[in-house]
């Protein structure tokens, strides 16, 4: 990443501002800067002006990028474990953090009329836009090494999750800066408009349920970082794809962002961006089958699970919401560098786990697979989102081994991929309206014949051995037990 800098001294961002003195063709110029970006070209953030504002200073986006908890990202990729496979898929969350953010501007700009429309007593769009855009910037910014490995296998003995500790990192840390953000790219607030840390940490949490309590047009708003498609998604499919050298075919977000609307529903696509929704559906499911759920992948991860716990004990024994200033340190970086030491020391559990994590990084895994399947879930209105317990599976398999194969060391891997992402049975809980022109209506119910062309859920089963000795036999038997009890 690298800054262009237009114009070093800040002094204002538009012909509007009291502190402007400057002629007008400079005022385009002014507060606003851009970030050369590989996916969208480039990205305009917001910096101070020089001058005093009410006594303080203002605050800008740069003011977040680079705060140590934005610049903490550097240190934590992107694809965990794939990076791995993917030689050159060594981005980082900051990277998409920054992509988010300039989605969810332009979200912003687009959406904002038929917001107007929808909720008369909404803010500004330069206040609309802020918000959505620092939403997007601090998505991730409670991410810790490994991502969303670390949140399954460490953070779930806590209960919490890495939106949490955003959550806690935007309330508590971040929320001077945000409270002095006075303008996004596009112009400045209205006299009387603070952006609410609040709101920001609303929008970013997907999986926080709707709060009655916030402003109607921001509920409204909630979509654009937890519907269907979403600044977050459409900027990691791009992304990923292009960093891992993956084709997954075209992603229109133009289209996309063209055909959405804000209407009594919430989020709502015009009929005629069902085919770009379509196409970026289906570019997901692939990068989730050949990047995310790639069997090598999967293979480290099985590896890691027997080291993770233990070696966080070692390093970071402790809830992250009782320890921000150590957890601000904890990167994929520090973990990496910490235990490649492990290897020479002493200490014989350091050492144990040390030679564990050299076995991964000179990509000597323990595990290799031995046999793949893939179930469709036949019928989506019987689909509940879990993979049948693998555990379950595990022990059917053992039963129906040959004698002399019982002593076989191997794992079940059981991986679920939902195109359809939330496709709910029920009506109230459709995550996006249509509308369709001709008849004028707007649906808000399931509509599983306009995405009948969408690949359907399905759940992959893996068997991993830790040698090649009776795989023949294990994966015959896997194939017997996968056939009688599954759909």
């Amino acid at each position: 990443m690298r800054y262009d800098d237009l114009d070093m001294d800040h002094t204002a961002v538009s012909s509007r501002s009291p502190y402007a003195s400057y002629d007008a063709p400079h005022a385009h110029f002014k507060g606003v800067q851009l970030i050369a970006d590989p996916i969208h070209g480039y990205i305009p953030f917001t910096v101070p002006l020089s001058l005093p504002m009410e006594g303080a200073y203002e605050a800008a986006e740069s003011d977040l990028i680079d705060s140590p908890w934005m610049q903490r990202l550097r240190a934590i990729a992107q694809l965990q474990s794939a990076r791995w496979v993917f030689p050159a898929a060594e981005h980082s969350r900051f990277q998409h953090s920054l992509g988010t953010m300039h989605i969810a501007g332009r979200f912003a700009q687009h959406l904002y009329p038929t917001l107007c429309d929808t909720e008369p007593e909404c803010p500004s769009l330069p206040y609309i836009e802020s918000v959505l855009r620092i939403s997007g910037l601090l998505h991730d910014i409670g991410h810790g090494p490994l991502c969303h490995f670390f949140d399954d296998h460490y953070l779930s003995r806590f209960a919490i999750s890495h939106e949490m500790i955003g959550h806690r990192i935007i309330s508590q840390l971040l929320s001077d800066v945000i409270r002095r953000i006075r303008r996004s790219p596009s112009g400045e607030f209205a006299p009387d408009e603070t952006l609410e840390p609040r709101y920001v940490a609303y929008l970013m949490q997907k999986k926080l349920s709707d709060d009655p309590g916030m402003p109607r047009w921001l509920r409204l708003l909630k979509p654009v970082l937890a519907g269907i498609y979403t600044a977050d998604n459409l900027d990691y499919v791009l992304r990923d794809a292009y960093m891992c050298g993956v084709a997954v075919g075209p992603v229109d977000l133009d289209r996309l962002l063209h055909y959405s609307l804000i209407t009594e529903h919430g989020l709502t696509l015009h009929t005629a961006g069902i085919g770009a929704l379509t196409m970026f559906l289906t570019a997901r499911h692939y990068l989730y089958t050949h990047v995310y759920c790639h069997r090598t992948t999967r293979a480290i991860d099985l590896h890691l699970q027997e080291l993770f716990p233990d070696t966080m004990n070692y390093m970071f024994p402790w809830n992250p919401l009782e320890r921000l200033d150590d957890y601000l340190w904890l990167t994929d970086w520090s973990l990496l560098e910490t235990v490649r030491r492990w290897t020479s020391l002493a200490h014989a559990g350091k050492r144990h786990l040390g030679a564990g994590w050299d076995a991964i990084l000179k990509r000597r895994l323990k595990w290799k697979m031995a046999y793949d399947a893939t179930a469709a879930l036949r019928q989506i209105e019987t689909l509940t989102g879990k993979a049948p317990a693998a555990g379950h599976v595990m022990c059917l398999i053992h039963e129906a081994l040959p004698v002399a194969d019982k002593d076989l060391e191997f794992k079940l891997d059981v991986t679920s991929r939902k195109p359809r992402h939330h496709l709910p049975t029920a009506e109230h809980a459709w995550p996006l309206a249509t509308y369709d022109p001709s008849t004028g209506d707007i649906q808000a119910r399931p509509l599983a014949v306009r995405f009948e062309h969408i690949p359907k859920p399905v759940t992959q089963y893996r068997i991993y051995t830790t040698g090649h000795a009776g795989i023949q036999s294990l994966a015959r038997t896997c194939e017997a037990v996968l056939a009688q009890h599954l759909p």
